[in-house]
């Protein structure tokens, strides 16, 4: 038998600050890896891996110093779920 729990979350005006702040950064570096990657699938028919996104990352920190406010790990489960998603495609 399933069980459903219903949580309700409120996070403070900071937290929605941070949040708000992580998933634009996510949605950003999402977009830009994307076109990177389709662009160099037209020019190569090859995609790029997720290392290959990975690498990109300590410059785009360096380049974008708001990029350091996010976890490093959300901003690498973007690398690995579009590499993913052309892994499948």
């Amino acid at each position: 038998m399933l069980k459903v729990v219903k949580v309700g979350l409120y996070p403070t005006e900071n937290q929605k600050e941070q949040l708000e702040k992580g998933f634009g950064c996510c949605r950003w570096l999402w977009n830009r890896f994307l076109n990177l990657t389709n662009k160099t699938y037209k020019e190569t028919g090859k995609g790029l891996s997720r290392y290959d996104l990975q690498k990109q990352l300590p410059e785009l920190k360096k380049e974008f110093p708001w990029l350091k406010e996010t976890y490093s790990q959300s901003l690498q489960v973007i690398c690995l779920n579009l590499s993913r998603g052309f892994i499948n495609f």
